[in-house]
């Protein structure tokens, strides 16, 4: 029923927040930080490595380190603050890879039954 009811919510979701995704996609290839949608290896249940969906929010070929702040893209701030880098991660729900937990934040995740 837990996989039903998220992937029910996650459609539900995607398509009422596709007008925001689309515009936030248009203004990080307005920054020219690359492309938009970018997919970071994690490690979930199992240990089963996913690709999870994220919004970019720093320069392209950007090497992670976080005492170098120049890295982050001036829409990149704002969509790490507000959380709308994560809103991709709702087709990681729709897939299966995620779970929605407690205020509908998409985690890791595979629930059984």
């Amino acid at each position: 029923m837990k996989r039903i009811a998220d992937r029910a919510l996650a459609t539900i979701l995607i398509i009422t927040t596709l007008p925001l995704m689309a515009a936030v996609a248009l203004g990080i290839k307005a920054c020219g930080a690359g492309p938009a949608v970018v997919r970071e290896r994690r490690v979930g249940p199992g240990n089963r490595v996913i690709g999870v969906l994220r919004f970019r929010t720093t320069v392209n070929g950007a090497v992670p380190c976080l005492a170098d702040p120049p890295r982050m893209t001036a829409i990149g701030r704002f969509l790490l603050y507000t959380c709308i880098a994560e809103m991709p991660q709702l087709f990681n729900v729709l897939r299966g890879e995620m779970t929605l937990v407690g205020s509908g934040i998409p985690r890791p995740g595979f629930v059984d039954g």
